[in-house]
């Protein structure tokens, strides 16, 4: 029999694949297909961590992988067979490997899944940034009442409607944070790696890379929405952030590493960042003693924006589709490309 493995059991509850997903899957590859889910558990922390003994197993001989990440070992045990790899994550670049690119196999990803839930998350975080909430939290944890500060126009506060959102990275989380800013009233303007593209609706202008400065120097507040391309180092370095304007914001739900750390923190002590919201960060879990966790205008978060009780009825119809195309030989949904990184 043909065969296909599911290595979706993470070691995190709210990413662990619930039985329904599992049949699902089985009942989407129909009676000619041999269907092995690994039980042991998975890591689902960033695009996926090593896989267990029982996954490499599992692997040999496999014609389809699906799982969080695609570790070059089960590339290697499918060696000759695997046709398609799909990952639960959203990021791909820790599967994007020499085995996986010598092996042909075309590579799947969950883009778009995480969309909706880290949109609004990210809204959320930037009303947080707009209507003063770093001085609230700030003066309740030493106990202040903070009525005079939060009124004497040292803590500016915005409404959605007076302030410009800069969004680096218009794929579906992008398009899907702009759609809420827009609908509020907010002045949208975005760059991306083809400025070329159709444009979502109601935004103030489209540019690329090149065009990253203009971005900054407009935005009240700047979303770090992208993928990490490759080997690419920050996007939001020194010079980007003195570009901004004094006092305003920076959101990160992409990738720690888009943004210089360092620059960000000497930012926010000369006041010219008045405060930041991290979901991700250049090294996971947040190292004990970094200056992020106690500085009063940082919100950390521990990568979890995209969390949602309806993330696995999305990833499941995203596999399941993909699955009748593979097997009718469409092509598939959420191709990566290799070389672009996703």
């Amino acid at each position: 029999m043909r065969k296909a493995v599911v290595n979706l059991a993470s070691a995190r509850k709210v990413w662990r694949a619930p039985p329904a997903t599992g049949h699902a899957i089985r009942d989407a590859f129909g009676g000619e297909w041999s269907v092995v889910e690994v039980t042991a558990r998975t890591s689902s922390d960033g695009d996926g961590g090593g896989p267990s003994p029982a996954a490499l197993r599992a692997a040999a001989g496999a014609e389809v992988y699906i799982g969080w990440g695609v570790p070059s070992e089960v590339v290697t045990c499918a060696q000759g067979t695997l046709r398609w790899a799909h990952t639960a994550a959203a990021g791909a670049g820790a599967s994007i490997t020499p085995a996986l690119r010598a092996s042909g196999a075309t590579l799947t990803n969950a883009a778009g899944i995480y969309a909706e839930p880290i949109a609004d998350w990210t809204l959320t975080a930037i009303g947080y940034c707009l209507r003063g909430y770093h001085a609230a939290v700030a003066a309740q944890v030493e106990g202040r009442w903070a009525k005079d500060e939060l009124t004497d126009g040292s803590h500016p506060v915005r409404e959605f409607a007076d302030a410009t959102v800069g969004i680096v990275g218009l794929g579906g989380l992008g398009r899907a944070v702009a759609a809420r800013c827009v609908a509020l009233g907010t002045t949208v303007c975005a760059v991306r790696r083809r400025p070329e593209a159709p444009a979502p609706a109601g935004l103030a202008w489209v540019g690329g890379p090149d065009d990253l400065a203009r971005l900054a120097a407009e935005s009240d507040v700047l979303v770090l929405a992208a993928p990490r391309a490759g080997d690419a180092g920050a996007l939001v370095t020194a010079p980007v952030l003195e570009a901004m304007p004094r006092g305003s914001y920076v959101i990160n739900v992409a990738r720690g590493v888009l943004v210089d750390e360092v620059a960000l923190l000497r930012a926010l002590d000369s006041g010219q960042i008045a405060g930041c919201v991290l979901d991700v960060f250049a090294h996971e879990p947040l190292p004990a003693g970094h200056p992020f966790w106690r500085h009063p205008r940082v919100l950390v978060f521990p990568h979890v924006s995209g969390v949602s009780d309806r993330f696995w009825p999305r990833q499941t119809d995203l596999i399941t589709d993909n699955v009748a195309r593979f097997l009718a030989g469409r092509p598939l949904r959420n191709v990566v490309d290799l070389d672009a990184g996703y």
